[in-house]
């Protein structure tokens, strides 16, 4: 596997109208409309080649969000292939989630309980 860039990260935030406002309003960013039904309230924004997440969840820490790193704060990572992170996560028994959108992506935490997600370019 070989990390090609960053492609998001995701800023946990109290209120989504609010926050767009802020982020829109403010920065200029627009709204990706890709978003698929996360099953919360939140906002995809272009910022140039890159997207920032917006969430609406509760903030409470790391791994509270039932250990899924999709819905904590994250950088996600740009990869070829998933395949072999996969397997070097198993075997350093280092546990992750795929992607509940359906995406090609893998979750995890890095040793200090912040969340990474590794997603395959296009």
């Amino acid at each position: 596997m070989q990390v090609k860039g960053i492609h998001h990260c995701s800023i946990l935030v109290a209120d989504t109208k609010r926050s767009l406002a802020f982020y829109s309003g403010i920065f200029g960013l627009e709204i990706d409309n890709s978003r698929p039904d996360l099953g919360y309230p939140g906002a995809w924004l272009a910022a140039g080649a890159q997207q920032i997440h917006l969430l609406e969840l509760k903030d409470e820490g790391a791994e509270c969000h039932d250990g899924h790193g999709g819905r904590d704060r994250h950088i996600a990572l740009l990869v070829d292939e998933l395949e072999s992170l996969r397997q070097a996560l198993e075997k350093e028994n280092i546990n992750y989630t795929m992607s509940r959108s359906g995406r090609k992506a893998l979750f995890c935490r890095d040793p200090d309980g912040n969340a990474l997600e590794f997603i395959v370019s296009v």
